[in-house]
Parts: structure tokens; sequence; C-alpha cells
């Protein structure tokens, strides 16, 4: 009788894999999109800097001028004291919000809205930035950090800047305690182990000493217990390889 597979076991939802959201302090979203911020500026004040285990970056906690607290991604060079502006009227600065509209081409941003109002979905994790390469009339191209080009409504909130944090992988982890450490706190599994060095009662791939011994091609409606490895696969292996291959033997038909 077969164990089920760790992803079967995740999908579950029992709480070896769930997420410990309690120690989460905030979602990192802007506030409402109101007539504060579409028509003119909205002030606000660094109270403080927050360590969320959410968040791979640094939160700042932003107190604007109506009494309103946020806690928004902290950019590099944030620091308690320092000044927030969001709204369409708001100075080119870092950290402050504005619509895509009124950032100009080359501009680092982060944090993007797909939505107006969505409160944030792109560039969220600490050192990455996106940049703004032209103003369209079907919306403004932005540049992520995938280097893909991708075209969001004008109307779209970002805040300007590069996301703090740059440097947390440049330092090495140096002795398995750590990595211990840093996926508890996210309540990740870890060590992960390959599915080739496990038996074949635990996992498809196993049984065999250094391969799979079979194809690690799935199609698209197996059974959960067997939907490991290439899911609906066009092809595998290297495309260089492939290719060589076929003009050699195109070659060789020509040769004869």
């Amino acid at each position: 009788m077969g164990k089920r597979l760790r992803q079967q076991k995740a999908g579950k939802g029992s709480m070896a894999y769930r997420r410990p959201s309690h120690r989460f302090k905030s979602d990192a979203k802007y506030r409402n999109y109101d007539d504060a911020e579409k028509y003119g500026v909205l002030r606000g004040e660094v109270m403080g800097l927050v360590d969320d285990p959410a968040h791979s970056a640094l939160l700042m906690e932003v107190r604007f001028e109506n009494n309103e607290s946020k806690t928004l991604i902290a950019p590099e060079g944030a620091m308690v004291g320092g000044s927030v502006a969001a709204g369409v009227r708001a100075n080119l600065e870092i950290g402050n919000i504005l619509p895509l509209s009124e950032i100009p081409d080359g501009s680092p941003v982060y944090n993007i809205e797909l939505i107006p109002g969505d409160g944030g979905r792109l560039v969220r994790s600490a050192g990455s930035a996106a940049y703004v390469v032209s103003h369209e009339s079907y919306g403004v191209l932005v540049r992520l950090p995938s280097k893909r080009v991708m075209a969001i409504g004008p109307g779209c909130r970002a805040q300007i800047g590069v996301i703090s944090g740059g440097g947390r992988l440049e330092k090495p982890l140096m002795k398995a305690g750590n990595s211990h450490y840093k996926f508890h706190a996210v309540n990740r599994r870890w060590p992960h182990n390959r599915g080739v060095k496990m038996s074949a009662y635990n996992h498809p791939f196993g049984g065999k000493q250094h391969h799979k011994g079979k194809s690690s091609c799935t199609s698209r409606g197996a059974p959960p217990g067997r939907k490991v490895g290439h899911i609906a696969a066009r092809s595998t292996g290297r495309k260089k390889a492939k290719l060589e291959a076929e003009s050699a033997k195109a070659a060789e038909s020509q040769n004869r």
C-alpha cells in the first residue's frame, strides 16, 4: 500500500502544511482608491519599520494626514520619520504612490496594481523592481524583473523605488540549522527530498538507485497520485541537442 505524495497531503490543508497566518502582521496593500488620491494628494509619515515573516522585505507603518494608518512595503532608503505621499499630484520621490500614467519612463517601481484599487499585485519581493518603459495609447509598458514587458492600465498605482532587503541572499546560510529556521517561519516543508531517492511506495519515481526508471511525462488527466514530473509536456530534453541531431540526420540523407 503506497503513501500519499507530499503535494497530496499539502492540498488537504492539515495543520502540518498550513501557513502560520496568526504570526503574519499585514498584507501590505494600498489604501482604498478614493477621490483624495484620484484628484489630489494625501501625505503621510513613516512611524516605524515592521519585520513581517510573511514578507521577504521590510514593511513600514505609515500614518496619513487623515489619521489613517497603513502598512506598506518599504523601499531602499526608507527611514522612521520620512514622508510618503499618495495621489495623482504626489511628487516623484522614493516610496510615493502614484498612478502609472504620472510616472515617467525609466523610473523603478514596485507593488504594481493590475486593476485600479486592488492594492498591489506585482513585484513585491525583496530587492526587486520593475521599470516603466513607455506610455502608449493602450496602456503603460512595464518591464518586470523577469524581463517580460507587460501592458498595464494607466490608472493602476505603483510605488517608486526599489524594494528594501536586496542583499538578503548574499550571505550564505552556512549550516542546515539556519535553513530550518528560515523555512519554519512560514511553515514550509524542509528538507525537500527528491522523488528518485524515495522508495517505490512513497513516490512514482522511487525504487531505483539514481534514475526514474520510467518516463517522467504525465498526462493532463492523470490522478493526483501520479501527477508528478512533466505534466502534459510538449517536449522534454535539450532543444539545442535535438536541433543538432535533426540537422545531422538531414545532412546524412542529402549525402546519400
